[in-house]
């Protein structure tokens, strides 16, 4: 022991008091505070950042920042996982079928579940061969209540007799304007961005069960919405029936 200190040029009494030295407080609370970022972070399939990990820990009461949290996650080497998008045409405007007015106008804000639902298509890249994702959107709770993947577009019979089963109005976005649907654009993005640019789908059924799992058991139930709240549109859908 005598020799390492003379190597380390330090005292003896100082390396004894260095090795009996107990953490400070606010040592503690910082590993406290990363073992709830690394535990969120896994928790999230490594999709979160820091904005949604910052809530998260605002909510068990750790009066974090989301700079501090951000610095804590690349001290422990956390990256969420973003794929760069690429973008894909997928729907043909030029064509002979009738068109709905444009109803919604870009007013996304709905004060109840169930009054308007959003909807669209987006291609999903699969090595067995082309795949579409349709989605169905709640506009009040964010939460996708349907959904189906198929090998093609041809979708309007099947809209216009669930239009007339459900006797629901039909709103159709302007020609060129994705704003006219934003949050539906919205949801798929992030779907790409989260899921599907982070995986090579093989086979339709590995596309299918990885689009099924993300949907219905993480955005739907677990994944925590900015508008909402910071809440998952499921439990924003619960909330709001027990306080209607």
């Amino acid at each position: 022991m005598e020799k390492m200190c003379k190597v380390m040029e330090v005292s003896r009494s100082g390396y004894y008091k260095w090795s009996h030295a107990q953490p400070s407080a606010q040592a503690l609370r910082k590993a406290m505070v990363q073992e709830r970022i690394v535990f969120h972070f896994h928790d999230s399939f490594k999709r979160y950042g820091a904005p949604k990990i910052t809530q998260l820990l605002l909510r068990e009461g750790y009066p974090v920042t989301e700079r501090t949290v951000g610095t804590y996650m690349a001290e422990l080497g956390l990256r969420s996982c973003v794929s760069r998008k690429y973008k894909v045409q997928t729907t043909d405007s030029n064509h002979d079928y009738a068109l709905a007015p444009n109803l919604l106008n870009q007013q996304f804000h709905v004060e109840k579940p169930g009054k308007v639902w959003v909807a669209d298509i987006t291609f999903i890249p699969c090595r067995e061969g082309r795949l579409y994702l349709a989605s169905v959107m709640d506009l009040c709770t964010r939460e996708i209540v349907g959904w189906k993947l198929g090998s093609h577009m041809k979708t309007e019979l099947v809209l216009d007799d669930a239009l007339k089963e459900y006797n629901m109005t039909a709103s159709m976005s302007r020609r060129g304007n994705c704003y006219d649907n934003a949050s539906m654009e919205s949801f798929h993005s992030i779907l790409k961005k989260e899921f599907i640019y982070c995986t090579r789908f093989r086979t339709k059924q590995q596309a299918y069960d990885g689009i099924f799992h993300y949907i219905e058991f993480f955005y739907n139930r677990k994944r925590i919405h900015g508008s909402l709240g910071y809440v998952s549109p499921v439990r924003f859908a619960t909330l709001f029936e027990q306080t209607a």
